[in-house]
């Protein structure tokens, strides 16, 4: 007998259909004609043991007790989906040969290998178990994949990212949230310090971020433009660049803070003779953006509609699993495979038909072009998220759903558009002694732009006058005028900026090298987990909302400050990031990041020892509170 088994219901059904009729649907299993099997997960049957399943004496929590750390790691049905888990043992005792069908990435992959580890293959199954990797729930998608399996022992360094990650997420979350749980005790807070590898660092970004908006001082500061005229009476203006000999009158980003310097500037141009010492005029193009994958899209879908990262998810499962308008969502890839390039026309026709874009945009685009998008040697685990060939026949799409399969169907569309090009031209100016700069653009094909109207064109894509200027031409400055101006705060983050923080993490790392590597590399959580991690802290009391803007509370504020600065930044879990990347791609192993990540743990819970806030005794939580002996623990990152 051959057992599919999915990770979710949702696929399990998708996989039956592609599968020979008539079928029998059993209790938890579907039966097909030929005698295969489709089972199903329900996400994670398994969770970690907690503290007090490994010995009863951790149902309190003791300092003397920490760290925790298992020697022999243990898996425990959830409760809710025990009932699954029995059927799958029964199907897998029975099966001769097993298909692992979870989502394509490494939780995915754990996910399914789990409860094979839990129930226990014979060595004859293990060899035997094949790899069925599904990103797109249409019939025809899953058929190709069911002609393309694997060997499932190709995916284990997978299972042991994914594992190892768990592993540590349970070691830092579960012990460093009782240690600070403890140490806020002491400090006369009430309720539960929520520490994890993920959620503490970004905390202290948006912590640190309100603070630096606090104590900002907004300082003026001055710029110098010159009106310029040419013989033929054509005008424009240009811009003072101060040289060296300012510097004592600037701030680090080379901005004037003396007035009397610019007024000094403003004097001596007017009325002088300027020179063009230099004159450049370059062809631009800017192509489309790739296809989206979910952090792009959810960062996208908050600028244009306020919608949460969570909210974005979610509807996107639903178009996923419900709709099968989409293909897979949770992806962190930007390209798609070469053999996706044949579907196009019924996938742009699918995009008609669902309302996902208008009729004429299609007909102005040309699908014979052939964007970077389509390229198999950037596709990984997962490819970008495009609409699938699928039509709506009644049912029609909700509000939000219509809104962001608009956004997916408007960047695939933008791969068969003509690039956005433009000529730039600078041209350096001197005037009695000063270098001043003009610039213009001028637009010479708006291609993919048309697409994303005039909400996506900012001063830089606009078309700005330059008069034709040859090299030696002589221009007379007939006026100057000083622009004052203000430094302003940075903005509170918000779901698009906190997101793309957390995806561009490299920017906020101090360690030079760490930086570096991070690069290309980095990300603060995963595409499947940022929307869930930023939602976390507000369920914990560490994040507020007012209007769009992400804000820090007091609590979240006064935990950041009792913490060690380097658990609250991004440093370290960037780099687990990286190393777990590695571990999946055979160039780390499970031992070489665990080791130094059980001697730091231990340091942290050292320092637990010894902090103390007083600012935590005002913001105790009321009689709700939970005792520590009930299992509040579960780790999260």
């Amino acid at each position: 007998m051959k057992l599919y088994i999915a990770e979710k219901p949702s696929l399990g059904r998708a996989i039956a259909d592609a599968l020979p009729k008539p079928q029998k649907k059993q209790d938890g299993f579907i039966e097909a004609s030929d005698g295969s099997i489709v089972s199903w997960c329900i996400g994670h049957l398994l969770e970690q043991a907690e503290p007090d399943d490994y010995d009863p004496k951790y149902k309190k929590w003791l300092q003397q007790d920490l760290p925790i750390v298992p020697t022999d790691w243990q898996f425990k049905a959830k409760p809710k989906t025990k009932k699954q888990l029995g059927v799958l043992k029964k199907l897998i005792k029975k099966a001769g040969t097993i298909v692992h069908a979870g989502d394509p990435d490494r939780e995915g992959q754990l996910l399914v290998d789990e409860v094979l580890q839990f129930v226990g293959l014979s060595e004859r199954q293990k060899q035997n178990t094949q790899r069925l990797l599904i990103s797109d729930l249409n019939i025809q998608a899953v058929k190709k994949a069911l002609s393309q399996q694997q060997p499932n022992q190709n995916f284990v360094p997978l299972s042991v990212s994914a594992l190892a990650r768990a592993r540590a997420d349970w070691l830092f979350g579960m012990n460093l949230t009782r240690a600070y749980t403890l140490a806020g005790q002491k400090s006369g807070f009430q309720g539960v310090l929520s520490v994890g590898r993920v959620q503490t660092p970004v905390l202290g970004l948006v912590v640190r971020r309100d603070a630096e908006i606090a104590d900002f001082v907004s300082k003026p500061f001055y710029e110098v433009f010159a009106s310029l005229e040419t013989d033929d009476k054509s005008n424009f203006s240009a811009k003072w660049q101060p040289s060296e000999a300012c510097e004592p009158y600037m701030d680090e980003e080379k901005r004037v803070l003396l007035k009397a310097l610019a007024e000094n500037v403003a004097t001596r141009i007017k009325g002088q003779v300027g020179e063009v010492i230099e004159i450049e005029k370059k062809p631009k193009k800017q192509t489309a953006p790739l296809p989206y994958n979910l952090s792009a899209l959810q960062i996208d879908a908050s600028k244009a509609f306020g919608m949460s990262a969570k909210q974005v998810l979610d509807i996107c499962q639903g178009l996923y699993e419900k709709h099968k308008l989409i293909t897979y969502p949770r992806s962190d890839n930007r390209y798609l495979p070469m053999g996706h390039y044949k579907e196009r026309e019924s996938v742009v026709a699918a995009m008609v038909n669902n309302n996902g874009c208008e009729q004429s945009k299609v007909d102005a685009a040309n699908l014979s072009l052939k964007s970077k998008c389509w390229n198999d040697k950037k596709v990984a685990a997962h490819h970008a998220i495009i609409p699938t060939s699928k039509k709506l026949k009644s049912a029609q799409l909700g509000y939000q759903e219509q809104q962001i399969y608009g956004l997916i169907s408007r960047q695939y569309l933008a791969q068969f558009y003509p690039a956005f090009s433009y000529d730039e031209t600078k041209a350096e100016i001197m005037i009695a002694g000063g270098l001043f700069i003009a610039k213009a653009k001028q637009v010479n094909e708006i291609g993919f732009k048309v697409l994303f109207g005039k909400a996506s064109d900012d001063e830089d894509n606009l078309s700005t006058y330059l008069p034709p200027l040859v090299k030696g031409q002589r221009l007379h400055c007939h006026d100057a005028k000083i622009q004052e101006k203000h430094t302003q705060p940075p903005q509170y983050y918000t779901d698009a900026t906190l997101l793309a923080a957390m995806t561009g993490i490299s920017r906020y790392v101090q360690n030079k090298d760490i930086k570096k590597i991070l690069k290309e590399t980095d990300g603060l959580g995963t595409e499947a987990t940022r929307a869930g991690i930023i939602e976390l802290l507000f369920t914990r009391g560490f994040l507020t909302r007012n209007a769009k803007q992400i804000r820090s509370t007091e609590l979240g504020q006064a935990m950041i400050t009792m913490l060690p600065e380097s658990l609250t930044l991004p440093d370290r879990t960037a780099l687990w990031e990286l190393n777990l990347a590695q571990i999946a791609n055979k160039e780390c192993t499970y031992q070489m990041f665990m080791a130094p990540l059980l001697s730091q743990l231990g340091e942290f819970v050292d320092s637990a020892m010894v902090a103390y806030n007083p600012d935590l005794k005002r913001l105790s939580k009321p009689r709700t509170f939970k005792r520590r002996g009930k299992k509040r623990t579960k780790a999260k990152s």
